[in-house]
């Protein structure tokens, strides 16, 4: 069966940008089947919009499934493992710049912070969400304005996730100057390598 791929992209973002469409090339040629969805209205992202809309262009995830998130995308990824059924388990994840504790440097207006209140504040059972993945990475960068290193504190303690600590990379967006990463890449390939 042919492995599948999500990557899902984060607050205010599209398809087209950052690294995806060359992580998109790079897995097809591997003969993974990539889908990269424009989630609605990311200039103002909300769980309820979200996450219904994965769970429907997400159809029959298995462990042949893959996601890789950015940014809010990790939380969006997250919460879609989260309200799976009980005996679905997906292959892994990969987890670029995420967060469930802080942000920082956010512009300070009304939908901003409602926004980020709202996927910070909402409950997420993050012990359930690891009952559904088998593998995962967390990647951060020691320079991300948004994402503070501290953040990788729940991926260790409840989806006992790879952490990589990358130099220098920012928010792993074009804006930094990010159009390709390899390390990600390889951390598909090598979750997807361990077998079911």
């Amino acid at each position: 069966m042919k492995k599948r791929v999500f990557i899902i992209h984060g607050w205010d973002g599209s398809p087209q940008e950052n690294w995806f469409p060359w992580l998109k090339r790079e897995l097809e040629v591997r003969n993974f089947e990539v889908i990269v969805p424009q989630l609605p209205k990311p200039e103002e992202p909300r769980i309820s919009n979200w996450i219904p809309f994965l769970e429907k262009i997400v159809i029959n995830p298995d462990i042949n499934t893959y996601f890789i998130g950015h940014s809010m995308g990790c939380q969006a990824v997250a919460r879609f493992l989260e309200r799976l059924p009980n005996n679905i388990i997906v292959g892994g994840a990969i987890f670029v710049a995420g967060f469930f504790k802080r942000l920082t440097n956010l512009e300070d207006d009304d939908v901003t912070n409602s926004v980020a209140k709202e996927w910070l504040v909402s409950s997420l059972d993050l012990k359930k969400v690891k009952t559904h993945l088998k593998n995962s990475v967390a990647i951060f960068s020691d320079n991300d304005p948004y994402v503070p290193l501290d953040n990788q504190e729940e991926y260790i303690d409840y989806l006992e996730s790879k952490i990589v600590v990358e130099h220098n990379k920012g928010h792993f967006n074009s804006g930094a100057g990010i159009t390709e990463l390899p390390f990600v890449l390889e951390a598909v390939l090598e979750i997807s390598k361990r077998g079911n």
